[in-house]
């Protein structure tokens, strides 16, 4: 597995493994070439010093995710841990025994560069990315913008980009998901600010699919999905996803 996935991030992203210590000459660093951070680390270690009850070695690589909800939702998975010898608040360990797919190893790895790019690098690189975003109906009633346009202009989400997918999320007294939406045109130059709301600019989102009020309601998302908190854009869970998409 270390072999492939060595070949893998020196095909994929033309970055070669660097052995920096002479005391560990099996830990190999590899990082970008325009700004020289590391975005994997793979090392031979005891699985106990990643919290397993064995003295066997076994290689693993640190990655690093930025989002710290789905860092969240990959340490409950089998083979996944938090970052040995790094950050364990930005970093995780996977182990390279086979416990976690070659494929996931991979997309991992591909987080883990985009993580760690420099700014333009990582503008250009990150693919579409589901969120889920608030909407107050205290400050704008997007029930009633629905019904008279597919499009509408709405608060520019910080890190959300064109082609990422927006479920909206619909306060008191409806508080649930109504809405799917794509985005379709980003930094639109707008001030606004009442002493309550600050808008500095605008996204276009275009209505896709539409959730009925008792499907994925406050209670729901956090009962079933662990969504205990929806104040500003925010990730999915894998399951929440799932069962969004599933709806025709």
């Amino acid at each position: 597995m270390r072999r492939m996935i060595e070949e893998f991030i020196e095909r994929e992203y033309g970055a070669k493994a660097e052995y920096l210590w002479r005391n560990y000459p099996e830990y190999a660093v590899f990082r970008h070439g325009d700004n020289n951070k590391w975005f994997a680390v793979i090392m031979r270690v005891q699985y106990k010093k990643i919290g397993m009850y064995s003295d066997n070695y076994v290689d693993v690589i640190d990655l690093k995710i930025d989002d710290m909800f789905f860092r969240d939702t990959l340490l409950k998975e089998e083979g996944i841990y938090p970052g040995y010898h790094m950050n364990k608040v930005n970093w995780i360990t996977v182990v390279l025994d086979g416990s976690v797919d070659y494929n996931k190893v991979c997309n991992l790895i591909g987080e883990s560069y985009v993580a760690t790019a420099s700014k333009p690098k990582k503008e250009e690189m990150r693919a579409p990315k589901d969120w889920i975003i608030p909407s107050n109906p205290k400050y704008y009633d997007v029930i009633k913008a629905f019904e008279e346009a597919d499009e509408i202009n709405w608060k520019q989400g910080r890190g959300i980009k064109k082609g990422d997918i927006v479920y909206l999320y619909v306060g008191a007294p409806v508080a649930a998901i109504l809405y799917q939406c794509v985005v379709t045109e980003t930094d639109i130059p707008y001030e606004f600010n009442n002493g309550k709301l600050t808008i500095n600019s605008l996204m276009k989102i275009k209505l896709l699919k539409t959730y009925a009020g008792n499907k994925f309601t406050f209670k729901k998302l956090k009962e079933k999905y662990g969504i205990l908190a929806i104040r500003g854009p925010r990730g999915l869970t894998n399951s929440l996803k799932a069962a969004l998409e599933r709806v025709k």
